[in-house]
């Protein structure tokens, strides 16, 4: 979110906060302390994505391809960070603690206040460049992503003044005001076993929080366990939904369409697994496939999607080979991948799509119902009582 931040505001050492105009596709000096910018308005072009160390935007050797997911087109280059970048990210966090760390909570506050302040004023272009990032519809990220970005900013702005058990300093750094000191925030890019195995055994980073999948956890404890580390990790989930006879029928299928499917299904949270008792199963599994395959898959941009473009061609196979080994496997595919026909505008025939599928008929030890998928895919099953699906 570095553009957000300082792409096209900057805030200067004198605590004054400047608007930088850029180009599309280039990069070039701001006058202010000799900035460099990246230039990211114009999503028609190729965008530069730098690491943004010690309060600038620093470009690398290398540069990684980034695919829009929707096209299948390179749509960025992103910085490919080395360990010796990483270093460098590192010592300009240590050079900024010192003083930040003793930062009034108040100012802190107005900081994070104002950082939200900015996104919220460009909220649509925010909505724009995730939808090129991640694949999702434009409409969702306008609706649920960039304002709960905003509303997470203001939230933890206004909580910290509420903690009864904070000591404020005593004498308030004037600096800080209105910016963001050089060095407190720093964003290097690249792949997982080069920049981010550099960063989680690096000696002076004490904290590491990561999302992600459950093997790459174990890596990551494993390879900074030596160094006592402090960890945050939310790893890979395997969601249930329990519908019992008596539920309120309408309200259960319009739920469980929405947690199974928003987003493509990439969502931590999102429903994978719909156990429904048997007096019903048959009456729901009906209705569910219907609105499965009403729900519209097609062009991020356009305000009628539903489901977008998976994240990458890569995932797009792996959850293909999912529905592929359920259905060998003797499963049922109701709805979705290789059931019907999925109609694209030119622009996203080589997009990473698939259709909302419904698995019924497979057993509990089935990968489709034991493995995390992280796409539309959800699998509907029987059960007789509360007693049997506890046990599932």
């Amino acid at each position: 979110m570095h553009s957000g931040i300082s792409g096209l505001e900057y805030c200067s050492p004198d605590g004054k906060w400047y608007q930088v105009q850029t180009l599309p596709s280039t990069i070039h000096r701001c006058p202010l302390e000799g900035l460099v910018l990246d230039t990211t308005r114009k999503m028609s072009q190729l965008v530069t994505v730098n690491n943004f160390i010690d309060g600038k935007f620093v470009m690398t050797k290398e540069y990684l391809d980034s695919f829009d997911p929707s096209t299948g087109q390179v749509w960025a280059r992103v910085s490919n960070s080395s360990a010796d970048e990483v270093d460098t990210a590192v010592q300009a966090a240590e050079k900024a603690f010192p003083r930040w760390s003793v930062t009034p909570v108040e100012q802190r506050s107005k900081l994070m206040l104002k950082i939200a302040d900015l996104i919220e004023a460009r909220l649509d272009e925010f909505a724009e460049v995730e939808s090129h990032d991640q694949g999702k519809p434009v409409s969702l990220a306008k609706r649920i992503d960039i304002p709960r970005l905003i509303h997470n900013f203001r939230y933890f702005a206004t909580y910290c003044l509420h903690d009864l058990n904070r000591i404020a300093p005593t004498s308030p750094l004037h600096f800080f005001d209105s910016c963001v000191p050089k060095g407190v925030i720093n964003i290097v890019y690249g792949y997982g076993w080069t920049a981010g195995t550099a960063l989680v055994e690096h000696p002076r980073v004490p904290l590491i929080s990561f999302t992600g999948g459950t093997a790459t956890g174990e890596v990551i404890r494993k390879s900074a366990a030596h160094l006592n580390k402090r960890f945050s990790l939310e790893l890979g989930g395997k969601n249930p939904a329990i519908i019992f006879d008596d539920c309120s029928f309408e309200k259960c299928v319009e739920t469980t369409i929405r947690s199974s499917f928003v987003n493509q299904g990439e969502v931590c949270l999102c429903t994978s697994r719909i156990f429904v008792q048997r007096g019903i199963y048959e009456k729901f599994l009906e209705a569910f496939v219907a609105k499965a395959k009403a729900l519209v898959v097609g062009d991020p941009k356009d305000p009628n999607t539903f489901c977008g473009a998976l994240i990458s061609k890569q995932h797009r196979e792996k959850v293909v080979g999912y529905i592929e080994g359920a259905r060998s496997g003797g499963a049922t595919i109701r709805c979705g991948h290789g059931v019907e026909h999925l109609s694209l505008p030119d622009r996203c025939q080589n997009g990473y799509f698939v259709q909302p599928t419904v698995i019924s008929d497979l057993p509990d030890s089935a990968p489709a119902m034991t493995d995390e998928i992280f796409g539309p895919v959800t699998c509907v099953v029987p059960f007789d009582d509360e007693a049997e699906v506890s046990l599932n």
